[in-house]
């Protein structure tokens, strides 16, 4: 199994967590390389992750990445997101060329069950495999040209194939579309993945990239406002629910954060403690907007429309503040 990351300092813990959960969850897996994209992670971390790897006696490449803002060739304005989200989109030109399949995995998540089924999925032709994110805002898809019936992905978990990757240009080709899309996206390379490979992304299981704060949404909620959603079986929701493959701490909730009061912590919390960053205070932050929010996903639960509401106040601001810095 090949499997990449791209990380910062400020993740270089949450990768470690990430990476000893995949190792130790997939034990019978006869090889696993991981190859880390680093935009600035320090020697420390780096002996950090060494540690983890040698210990499960697996495979660790470091590519340094600190000047990725200038091989993307231009201006790019990532907004709450760091620079490092469109490293993945680089994957193609740094791995080996006799690596033809990779998996990808942001550091917010924590692998829970072996992922060896899900690396031999057949793609059938597609280039890529990821989830689908049923509540992508309304105002995502009108700039993407997406229509009710189309599929939004979550990039946060990907599987690749590096050949057809690299035989169809898709970096350019993402690229491209971003730059029709930058004064407005709000997720970045996610949103250009989506739009530039429209019809060439393969439908994988909920239970590889569970958003954490799915827990608080029905299934018919989220059939009813995101037809394309009824693709996913009921039962394969469900069972991401209780018994996911893959953890995606996305979202305000992160078990890191002082106050956090997320349902999945416990599963953060027990790898981190058997890494070399055990013993890590949580990040300061509010207590009392973490318990806030943790009530907002509560009435998710009764009246989800209420946080339709809420939210798409949210996006509508975060959209404004970034046309008027395209303006200036």
């Amino acid at each position: 199994m090949e499997a990449v990351y791209v990380s910062n300092e400020s993740y270089a813990r949450h990768l470690g967590v990430s990476m000893y959960s995949l190792f130790d969850n997939n034990m019978r897996c006869e090889k696993i390389r991981v190859t880390v994209l680093s935009t600035g992670i320090g020697e420390e971390s780096q002996r950090n992750l060494r540690f983890i790897a040698d210990a499960f006696g697996r495979e660790i490449v470091f590519y340094d990445l600190s000047d990725l803002k200038d091989r993307l060739g231009f201006q790019i304005d990532t907004g709450k997101f760091d620079i490092s989200t469109m490293g993945r989109l680089l994957i193609g030109e740094v791995l080996p060329e006799e690596t033809e399949r990779v998996l990808y995995l942001d550091c917010d998540t924590v692998v829970l069950r072996p992922l060896d089924k899900m690396y031999r999925t057949d793609l059938g032709g597609n280039i890529l495999g990821a989830v689908p994110e049923p509540t992508i805002y309304p105002e995502v898809r009108k700039y993407l040209g997406l229509a009710d019936g189309d599929t939004y992905f979550n990039a946060g978990v990907l599987l690749i194939d590096l050949k057809k990757w690299r035989a169809e240009n898709v970096r350019d080709r993402v690229l491209s579309c971003y730059r029709t899309i930058a004064d407005k996206s709000l997720f970045n390379d996610q949103d250009a993945l989506n739009g530039a490979l429209k019809g060439r992304i393969l439908s994988l299981s909920p239970v590889y990239n569970f958003f954490t704060n799915y827990r608080y949404f029905r299934y018919e909620y989220l059939a009813h406002t995101a037809p394309s959603y009824r693709r996913v079986a009921k039962s394969d929701f469900e069972l991401a629910k209780h018994h996911p493959a893959v953890l995606h701490f996305a979202g305000d909730e992160r078990p890191w954060k002082a106050g956090s009061l997320n349902h999945y912590r416990a599963a953060y919390e027990k790898y981190l403690d058997l890494t070399p960053w055990r013993g890590t205070a949580r990040e300061p932050g509010s207590a009392g907007t973490l318990f806030l929010y943790h009530m907002m996903e509560w009435i998710t639960f009764f009246f989800p429309e209420v946080r339709k509401k809420i939210s798409g106040r949210y996006v509508q601001k975060l959209i404004r503040e970034r046309e008027n810095r395209a303006e200036h």
